[in-house]
């Protein structure tokens, strides 16, 4: 089994694009390698192939990265299945978890992040979650979005340790973190993570 998130950005004209597309591609090469692993098509569109387990946390890691530019945001779906077909670009690549993905992300409306799977009670759950999450990471400023990826990139950081990092004090390290919903975020994450071990 493998995960696929597609994505797109924002409102990808209201920035320079010789800002936020450095960036972006640093984000995506720890990923892996281009274009086996990920691609960005049609200027602001983007492809990734990782595994069920770091899906999630890959999408919102991508997601505080893209909100710490104030005009934009982005748009994902994740996919779960099999590849049945592995090509040298990861756009040539097929299966189910491809089919999914593309799918999902078709399907996006309203929603910034959705999920699909084989397994329509996970995705009726997760997506549920995932709707009622995005009411708070959606509205993230930029500073809580910096904050959220750091504390992703490492979730053994204390709050002393981050607050001396970003040059800020711990009190208003444990605020923000509050605001941006950090508490509900590795909540979430924790529930993806032991339901997909089941599942995979």
């Amino acid at each position: 089994m493998i995960a696929v998130i597609t994505g797109d950005i924002i409102n990808s004209r209201a920035e320079d694009v010789s800002l936020w597309m450095p960036v972006l591609k640093k984000e995506l090469q720890k990923i892996g390698e281009r274009p086996k692993d990920w691609e960005i098509y049609r200027g602001d569109s983007f492809q990734i192939k990782t595994t069920p387990a770091l899906a999630l946390k890959t999408a919102l890691e991508l997601k505080a990265v893209i909100k710490e530019f104030k005009t934009l945001d982005v748009r994902m779906a994740i996919g779960i299945g099999e590849e049945s077909y592995l090509a040298d670009k990861i756009t040539e690549s097929n299966g189910t978890a491809y089919v999914n993905s593309g799918e999902c992300f078709e399907e996006l409306k309203k929603q910034t992040i959705a999920i699909k799977t084989p397994w329509e009670d996970f995705n009726t759950v997760l997506n549920l979650l995932l709707d009622v999450l995005v009411l708070t990471i959606d509205n993230w400023t930029p500073n809580y979005a910096l904050l959220i990826k750091e504390s992703l990139a490492n979730t053994t950081i204390t709050q002393k340790e981050l607050a001396q990092k970003l040059d800020k004090k711990q009190s208003n390290i444990s605020t923000s973190l509050k605001k941006a919903g950090f508490d509900e975020i590795i909540k979430i994450l924790d529930y993806y993570n032991s339901q997909t071990k089941k599942l995979c």
